[in-house]
Order: structure tokens, then sequence, then C-alpha cells
């Protein structure tokens, strides 16, 4: 045996393998991607709701880039930033579609957010073992809203501004820390030249955390595996469908749809859904008739205004999130999904109702009718997930589970 045939060569020596198997050996990415995505096993009855969470990452990918772009060309000053809005729309090349994109995107974003979160609570996403799955994506639900309230105020127009006012108004109500934190965010006592530095940065360092905690998120998921809508869990391989290429042409075929509107939104009417007021520039010595939040905040500042005092409807809105990430352990009931619990299912389309009317009338004017309609959708929403729940698992009878998903 002649020693270039020899079996005993020292390894520096021998003939280098191929690049991809070279690298795969040492960096498994492939083969990780291949295991966790490809091969990935799903529950075969996943319906057009399991679409959104990929909705939510392309959306969240979008937002990033198209964010990225707009920063290249905004000034964070009081002077400059909403001449530098207004120079991106009108001056630089396709600006006006970036922030169209970034204005719709928004929106749908949250759109997108509500709906999987809302499908996650008919179907009892949150149920155990997958609790911690539901706490990553409340996290991000706060970092996404944290996010798009400090993007709400760079372009620096009237509803922008007086926005800030309004959080900041709320934020200083805090006992003891309020008014030093409201001042570490405004900048002062108002908002003012160093608002739009803070919130330009806490905006970019936000999207950087929801990547991160989105990254958690998924690796929860895909350590618990995924819920479906008869809630039961995976039996047997005939109960699962890899990813690839079943349930990747699905969501394809759903994100065609889904970017349809999308870029309708941002080309068509990418005025529809933000206030017209903020296309003036901010005047803090001309307060606007009715300070409206975008309607994704809406429900929240209906809590925020129900009651007089400013530090009580902070805590209602704040309360109103944190029964939603408390719902693992104020719904007890052994059945997941709603499809198999008689009670549940209809407290849960009056609480969806209650949610959309929170909406409502926080998009109007706290007076009269509205604002009583808030106070009344307010109570129903607690009243469900504090008192509704956990009565329905004690007295409930669900129907009978179907014994296999095949």
């Amino acid at each position: 045996m002649t020693p270039a045939t020899r079996l005993d060569l020292d390894p520096d020596q021998a003939p280098e393998p191929a690049t991809g198997s070279w690298l795969e050996r040492r960096l498994p990415v492939g083969r990780a991607l291949r295991r966790e995505y490809r091969d990935y096993p799903l529950p075969r009855n996943l319906n057009a709701l399991w679409f959104f969470g990929a909705f939510a990452v392309v959306t969240l990918a979008a937002m990033i880039v198209t964010g990225i772009c707009l920063a290249l060309h905004y000034t964070p000053t009081e002077a400059g930033a909403f001449d530098s809005v207004e120079a991106i729309i009108r001056r630089v090349p396709s600006g006006w579609i970036l922030r169209s994109v970034h204005m719709a995107g928004a929106s749908c974003f949250f759109a997108v957010l509500y709906v999987h979160i809302f499908r996650g609570l008919y179907y009892g996403s949150y149920k155990a073992p997958r609790e911690v799955l539901w706490l990553s994506g409340f996290v991000a639900l706060l970092m996404v809203m944290a996010t798009a309230f400090f993007g709400y105020v760079l372009p620096w127009g009237q509803m922008s501004y007086w926005g800030a006012v309004v959080v900041g108004n709320a934020v200083a109500a805090i006992p003891l820390i309020g008014h030093p934190l409201a001042g570490m965010l405004l900048g002062g006592d108002a908002p003012g030249a160093a608002t739009p530095m803070r919130f330009f940065v806490l905006h970019m360092l936000c999207g950087g955390l929801i990547c991160a905690v989105l990254f958690i998120h998924i690796a929860a998921l895909h350590v618990t595996g995924s819920n479906n809508p008869a809630g039961i869990e995976p039996r047997s391989p005939a109960d699962t469908l890899p990813m690839h290429p079943f349930y990747t042409t699905k969501d394809g075929v759903g994100l065609c749809l889904f970017l349809a509107v999308l870029l309708g939104l941002a080309f068509l009417a990418p005025a529809l859904l933000t206030e017209a007021d903020n296309y003036l520039p901010a005047n803090p010595l001309l307060t606007p008739p009715d300070i409206t939040p975008e309607w994704y905040f809406t429900p929240f500042y209906a809590l925020l205004r129900s009651v007089p005092s400013r530090l009580g409807g902070l805590l209602l809105a704040g309360a109103a999130l944190a029964v939603v990430a408390a719902v693992p352990w104020l719904d007890r009931a052994p059945t997941r999904s709603a499809r198999f619990r008689p009670l549940a299912r209809p407290a849960w389309f009056a609480m969806a109702a209650s949610f959309l009317l929170l909406g409502l009338a926080g998009s109007h004017e706290a007076t009269g009718f509205w604002l009583w309609l808030g106070r009344l959708a307010g109570l129903y929403w607690f009243l469900h997930f504090l008192v509704l729940l956990p009565l329905i698992a004690r007295i409930e009878r669900p129907l009978p589970l179907p014994t296999s998903l095949a």
C-alpha cells in the first residue's frame, strides 16, 4: 500500500472533503434547519388561522427593512423631524413607498397579532405545557406596542406630539417614580427638543429586542410543539404532517393574499388608517379637538379614559394586558379547545366583542354614550378573565374529545 492510500494518514494531510460537508460537520446549521423546519412534524388538522404566525414574521421583516431605510434619511430633532419625513415622501427616490409600507405594515402587524392572540385564546394554546410559549408571545406583544408608540411620535406631527403628551401625563401619575420616569422618557416636563432623539433610539432598540423575544418564542414552540384546533396532542405519526411541503405551500398561498392586502393599503390608501392631523407639524399651542391614537391602541385608550384618575386609567389599561398574560393560571379547565366547551365558546365570542367595542369607544370622544360603552365593555373584559373563566372551568361539562387527529 502506497502512502497516498493508507487509512492512517495524519488528518492534516488527508484529502480535503467537500465544502458543504466540511462546514456541516463544524456548524450543522443545515441539519438543524431540516430537522426544525423542513421535516418538523405539525398536527395534520391546522386551519387557516395558523397562517398568522408566518404573517407576523414576514411583516416584522418588512418593518425592519423599511425602518432601516427610513432611518437613513430621518433627522431626530425637534426642528428637523417633520421636515425630514416630508423630504422622505417628496424627494427621496421611492421614499413614499418605504414610508407607506412601514405605516401600513404597522397596522397589518397589529391586526395579525390580535388574530394570533385571540386564536390562541379560543383554542387554548396557553394551557400546559405551553405557558412559556404564551408568556414569551405576551412579552413580544408588549415590545411591539412600545415600538409602535415610539415610532408614532417620530413624524412629530400634531397627533404624534399630543400622543406623547397624553402618555407622558399618564406615566407621571405613577406614585414616587412617575415624574422622574416621564422626564427621562420625554427629556423634560413636556415633549421638546430631546424627545425625537430619545424616541428614535428607543424605537430602534425595541425593534432589535422584538427579534430576540421572537427567537425565544419560536424556540419554545419547537420544544412543546404546536397546538391544533382539536386541542389534543398528536398520538401517532398518522396525526402529523411534515412542515414541507404540506404547510409551506399553504403558508405561501396565504402570504400572497396577505401581501396583496398590505401592498394594497400601502399603494392605494396609505392614509386610510392614520389621523389627518398628523400631516400637520406639531404645535404645542394648539390642542386638537380630539386626541385619538392609532386604531390598534384605541381599546387601551378607552380604558385609560374610563375613570377620572390618570393613575386609575393607567392601572386599568395595564391590568387589561396582565389578565391576558395570566390566563394559563386563570383557566384551569383540562379541555383546551373551545370547540368542545359549550360554555367557554359563547363567553369567548362575548370577550372578543368587548374588545371590539373598547376599540370603537376609544376612537370617539370620552363623553356620553361612548364613555359608558367603554366602561361596560371594559367591565366585561375583566369579568370574563377574572370570574367567568375560573367559574366555567368548575361547572362546565365538555363534549367528548376525538381519539385521534387523523
